[in-house]
């Protein structure tokens, strides 16, 4: 994993989904001396957002030139190519095509292939619907942006390969232990945990980083940081099609994306397995870690409903979550969705897949947060807002986040 100063500085690292495994194996990396403790509520690693998403390595096509998505996508992507091929973990280049309906996704998606070039992403290109044909040959559209190089792998086989290198190295990971308090004393913070056995205190780091994905915003302000952004989780739910039926996707199919939506929408995602995902549609969880249509959590969704930003969020997009709604609720409608891309889609084509939650940062006003954002307190560092392409650049933000952490 490399060399490093032998300084055996003390590190608790929150969280076991990717990015919580990717910083530890960081600290280890620049310093075998470290002592690294990784905490994870759950009994195992990547068992929320890391272990329930398509899968996709994503190239960069949509992000602004140099914003720190944009910038560590692609150096994250280097990484990530070359650690799954050392492993020999799945890493596949199946292409990716953003289909335009409409004259107006045509436009859209030259502004697109401008960013994609910028952002360094090779082989981007624009194709007519006879090109489009030739990559997918059952996929309607008059024109398609294409990608050849958006792949797709196993993020949480990666994040099993990252913990074990942090075991390997003599780091720890804990699980069944969730973070309950911080006190800061001195040089070092001591946490407080609860678990099957009860309450138990772990201590004293040196330093701390909380990557705890649906609960970040919570641990932030355990550990003294700002209120905002909050954590507000919306429920994705898959279909996959059925096996006989998967032929009629070779790679990604996706739209191109609405500027005054705030979700992508439904879209047809190859996986490693070789089956295809469709969806997900984008529904407010009414918990956490809501899966089921069933979960409620009465204070969650109550405080939600009293914030005045999150009533405005959901004034504005209101025509969007009646939409998202009603495909939650009716495989035909889901399924009509689809086909605009796949047309010779049946709603009988259609199996439930396992739903993953996103989680959402929204500032105090209501704006949804779509960059990256760390911020630290004393010796804590919180990742408040990890979105999408973060699994993509998880080695590449791992070198930042532990940058932050060391700095005096």
């Amino acid at each position: 994993m490399g060399g490093g100063g032998g300084i055996g500085v003390r590190f608790a690292v929150i969280g076991a989904g990717i990015l919580g495994a990717a910083v530890a194996r960081e600290i280890l990396s620049r310093d075998p001396a470290a002592r690294v403790t990784v905490i994870e509520k759950e009994s195992g690693p990547a068992l929320h957002q890391t272990g329930r998403n398509s899968g996709v390595v994503h190239a960069g096509l949509y992000y602004p030139p140099g914003s720190a998505k944009a910038r560590l996508v692609r150096s994250g992507i280097e990484q990530l190519r070359s650690f799954c091929a050392d492993r020999g973990l799945p890493y596949q280049e199946c292409g990716k095509v953003l289909v335009a309906l409409t004259e107006q996704d045509r436009e859209r998606m030259t502004a697109i292939l401008d960013r994609a070039r910028a952002n360094g992403v090779p082989g981007v290109r624009l194709v007519d619907a006879d090109g489009l044909r030739e990559i997918e040959p059952h996929t309607a559209g008059i024109a398609a942006l294409h990608s050849p190089t958006t792949a797709i792998t196993d993020y949480g086989a990666i994040t099993r390969a990252f913990l074990d290198d942090v075991v390997a190295a003599s780091g720890e990971l804990r699980t069944g232990l969730a973070v309950t308090g911080f006190a800061e004393s001195g040089t070092e913070v001591r946490l407080s945990c609860s678990g099957a056995d009860g309450t138990e205190e772990l201590g004293g780091f040196d330093r701390v980083i909380s990557c705890a994905g649906l609960q970040a915003d919570r641990l932030a302000r355990l550990a003294g940081d700002d209120e905002f952004p909050v954590i507000v989780p919306f429920r994705g739910e898959f279909a996959v099609l059925r096996e006989d039926r998967a032929k009629l996707v070779n790679g990604l199919i996706y739209p191109v994306p609405d500027p005054r939506y705030p979700f992508l929408g439904v879209h047809l995602t190859r996986r490693v397995d070789g089956q295809v995902l469709v969806g997900p549609n984008a529904v407010l969880a009414l918990a956490r870690e809501g899966y089921r249509r069933r979960d409620i959590a009465g204070d969650q969704l109550l405080a939600l409903l009293r914030w005045r930003g999150f009533r405005r969020f959901a004034r504005k997009n209101l025509r969007t979550g009646i939409r998202e709604m009603a495909g939650s609720t009716s495989r035909a409608l889901f399924a009509r969705a689809a086909r605009r891309y796949l047309p010779d889609l049946r709603t009988s084509d259609l199996q439930p897949a396992p739903p993953g939650i996103r989680a959402q940062a929204m500032d105090a006003d209501g704006t949804l947060v779509d960059d990256f954002r760390i911020s630290r307190r004393g010796r804590v560092v919180s990742v408040r807002n990890a979105p999408s392409p973060a699994a993509t650049a998880s080695l590449a933000i791992a070198r930042e986040i532990v940058a932050s952490a060391l700095r005096d």
